[in-house]
Formats: C-alpha cells, structure tokens, sequence
C-alpha cells in the first residue's frame, strides 16, 4: 500500500507573502546588516540628532533658534573645511599637525596684503590660496619622496608657520579687511524676488539639493541592485528618503526664516559635494583608499603612493588657507593667537565622524557629521553657560568613545 506524502509537506509561500514572520525577519536582517556596513556613519549621525534633541530640550528652544543655527554655521565652518582635508590624509594613513598655525599664517599674509600694501581683496584671496598651496607641497614632498614621518614634519610645520604669523604680525592683531573678504566669514546670500517673509534664494537653494540629494540616493541604490549588491528594502529606503528630506526642509526653512543661507555654507556644500564625488567615484579617490588600507597592495597594484600622498598634503595645505581666510574674515583681523588647537578639532571632527587610526576608512560626509557633532556641543554648553574646563572634558570623553569604538568593532569584526 502506497502512502501519499505530499500533503505533509507544507506548501512555500511566493517571496513576501509569507506568514510575516519569515518576510518580516528577512526586512530586519537586511536593516540591521545595513546598519553593521556603515555602523561608524550611521551611529554618529543618530548620536548628532540625539545631541540636537537633548540641547534643544535643555536650552529651552535656543539651540534652534534662526539665529543660533546660522551662528553654529558661522562658527564651524573653518573646523568643517579643515576636516575634510583632514579626513583625506587620515585615510591616507597620515596626520597633520600644522593646519592651525598654517591657517594662523595665511591669515596675517592675507592681512599684510591688504591693510597694509592695500592689495585687491580676490588677489589676496588666490595668492593666500597659493601660499597653502606651496606650504602643503612642501611638506608633502618631505613626507612622500624623502619619507620623513608625517607626525614630524608637520610638527615642525607648527612651530616654523607659528612662528611665521609672529613675525609676520609683530604680535599684533592687524585689521579690518575690506569688505569684500568679510562676507566670505560674515556674509549671506542676497534676497531675490517678492517679499515671502522668508529667505527666497535658500529656499529655491534648499529645493535644489533636496532634489539632488534624492537623485543620488536613488542612482546609487540602483547601481547597487545592478551589481547585485545588498540594499535596504524598499519600505526603510523610503524611511530614509523621507528622513533626510524632512531634515534639509527643517533646516532650510529655519535660515531661510533668518537672513538666509551663510555665503560660507555654499561653500561648504560645494566642497562636500566635490571631495564626496572625488572620493566615491574618481581614480585618485580610490588610490587614497588603497595606500591608507594596504600599502604594499596599493604598490603592487601599479599605484603610485607617493605622487598620491604628496598631493593629499598639497591639498590640505590648500584648505588650510581657505580656513586661515575664513577665520580671518569672520574675527575681521589676523592674530597671532588664531588657529589654536585647530589642528585637534579636524583630527577629532575626523575620527568622530567615522576615520580609521590605521587609514583606509573615513567619508566626507562623516568629517561633516563629526564636525557638527563636536560644534553642537560647543554651542549647546555655550548656551547653558557649561565651563570651558568642562567642555575640554567632555570632548575629550567624546573622542575617546569613538577611537575606543573603532577598536572595539574592529575587533568584533575580526580585522
């Protein structure tokens, strides 16, 4: 006697129309190894909107205030540019430490150049931008091709550019610029078209990138999906678009309620937008990766590491000099003091947002996450009258949870 067993064998549902509960565990396996692949990107910008939260609630509603956010954009836009650089020559498996007094330099050059020789304020701006060059090229040529380590020469290059600005001022703070050169620290975009009650330029401004943003987040899932690559569901990919369009909304209408959109942020968003392109998408992006992850790889791989590290340098000294610019814009005079302890707020801004202290991990967009994170603490506990011993403490304490979590997920991970 025969048995029929095929009405034992329960019948496979199609694919997402399970009981749930494969379906649903299926959606957060997916959510969560998303989550694991860019755990150091993902957990600083959670933390940033937490820390927002939590000084919004604190400050009584100050910290987001029009006022407040166009002044924390004010404030940090040097410590942002100087990070990006950074983060370049930290996933090149380097560090430097000159970009404060460097910036220090360009600063009082800009100023001898135009209060003092009363040269055009756009000629000071490129020959100042040509001096970082300059200083960036000489300390990348003795860190690559004479292989100098990076933490001396860049030690030295504190001391001698510091000591440069001294000379330079004669331990005077020299000043005003003209006007021009202050609106690059100060300005903000002119208001265009009918009165609204709100900024129209940032809103048209804000517009743009919410559709550019959207863009490239739904190229690059698709790219993703062509190489048969892991993506989030559809369901959290939207989750994702509405969130990110719900913070570039809230913030352009918070400045554009104010005087608008900071001539400084533009820059910063062509910045991001430029290194983010150069670094995701372009040969010598990919070649800073490789030297910082595996020289002796790279090397064999045909890159050639030291043209690659002394343009990385090159370019830091290059943004160096627009932050020197900035600072001296924004304080309308170059001091001898200015700069201090730059050089720790990009390295920290860098390894919060996500950098690697063996090299060959770090994004542009997680030095921005990581500088804002450490700019949002600054003027949170400015605003709650916190000391600046405390501060010092507390940032501390900051960069030490993300070095001690990059250890701990490396080792998690086995690497």
């Amino acid at each position: 006697m025969s048995t029929d067993v095929t009405d034992k064998v329960p019948a496979s549902a199609p694919p997402g129309k399970s009981g749930g509960t494969a379906a649903d565990g299926n959606l957060l396996q997916l959510i969560l190894g998303g989550l694991r692949r860019n755990m150091r990107q993902y957990g600083m910008l959670i933390a940033l909107g937490l820390i927002v939260v939590l000084f919004q609630v604190w400050t009584g509603g100050d910290l987001l205030l029009p006022r407040n956010v166009s002044n924390l954009v004010l404030q940090n836009s040097y410590i942002l540019i100087l990070a990006i650089g950074m983060m370049l020559v930290i996933i090149a498996g380097h560090i430097d430490l000159s970009v404060g007094s460097l910036t220090a330099f360009v600063g009082a050059f800009a100023a001898v150049l135009t209060v003092q020789h009363s040269v055009a304020w756009p000629v000071a701006l490129v020959l100042c931008l040509l001096v970082g060059a300059v200083a960036g090229a000489l300390q990348g040529f003795l860190i690559a091709y004479l292989g100098i380590p990076s933490f001396i020469v860049t030690l030295a290059g504190m001391l001698l550019f510091r000591g440069l600005t001294e000379i330079f001022l004669q331990g005077q703070t020299l000043g005003p610029f003209p006007n021009g050169l202050q609106k690059l620290g100060n300005g903000f975009l002119p208001e265009v078209g009918p009165n609204t009650n709100y900024h129209n330029l940032t809103l048209l401004l804000g517009i743009v990138l919410l559709a550019f943003v959207v863009y490239q987040e739904v190229r690059d899932r698709r790219r993703e999906q062509e190489f048969s690559l892991d993506v989030l569901p559809r369901n959290a990919f939207l989750l994702k678009l509405v969130a990110i369009a719900a913070a570039i909304i809230a913030v352009t209408m918070i400045l554009a309620s104010y005087q608008g959109a900071p001539i400084i942020l533009i820059v910063l968003g062509v910045l991001v937008v430029g290194y983010g392109y150069v670094m995701r998408n372009a040969v010598f992006g990919r070649h800073i990766y490789a030297i910082g992850g595996n020289l002796p790889a790279a090397k064999l791989s045909g890159v050639k590491d030291k043209k690659v590290t002394f343009f990385v340098f090159l370019n830091m000294g290059v943004l160096a000099a627009l932050a020197g610019l900035v600072v001296a814009a924004r304080l309308n005079a170059a001091s001898p003091k200015a700069g201090l302890n730059f050089e720790l707020e990009a390295i920290a801004s860098s390894f919060i947002g996500g950098a690697s202290m063996s090299g060959g991990v770090g994004t542009v967009l997680g030095a921005i996450i990581g500088g804002l994170v450490l700019g949002v603490l600054n003027n949170g506990m400015n605003l709650l009258s916190v000391g600046t011993d405390w501060q010092q403490v507390i940032k501390g304490l900051a960069l030490l949870a993300a070095v001690g979590f990059d250890v701990w997920n490396k080792r998690k991970s086995g690497s």
